[in-house]
């Protein structure tokens, strides 16, 4: 039998956003629901380097991590620093719907806004009648 993964609020997770302790929110409602990463081991041996990690640390990373396309072998890579998934009441849904507007503001897409959006509605859904 598969173990629980621990949940994790976003004030939580928000608190990990150094070298010595980098968290990242990445999924969505296509692939399993936002869970929450540790890569504080992986930094230096990230490609693209450890600030591009520590620059969405304590963050939804999501919408970064899919637009740059991870290969399968990377999301492999990322499995290994699961350590939960998020909370998700009606106050985290806001939140994180709140940031992704606040990221399209700074010239994001507003059509990942949107979609974006949808998908954190269908994981509220869900995560309601479960």
């Amino acid at each position: 039998m598969a173990e629980e993964l621990k949940e994790y609020t976003l004030e939580e997770i928000s608190g990990h956003t150094t070298e010595a302790d980098c968290w990242l929110i990445i999924g969505n409602a296509t692939n399993g629901g936002p869970k929450v990463y540790n890569v504080s081991k992986y930094l230096d041996d990230h490609p693209g380097g450890a600030e591009v990690l520590l620059d969405v640390a304590g963050k939804d990373a999501d919408e970064f991590f899919e637009d740059i396309g991870h290969s399968k072998e990377a999301r492999e890579e990322l499995s290994k620093y699961l350590v939960g998934k998020v909370k998700l009441d009606a106050a985290a849904i806001a939140k994180m719907k709140a940031d992704a507007e606040a990221r399209a503001q700074q010239g994001g897409s507003s059509m990942t806004v949107v979609i974006l959006v949808v998908l954190i509605a269908i994981v509220a859904a869900y995560m309601k009648f479960k």
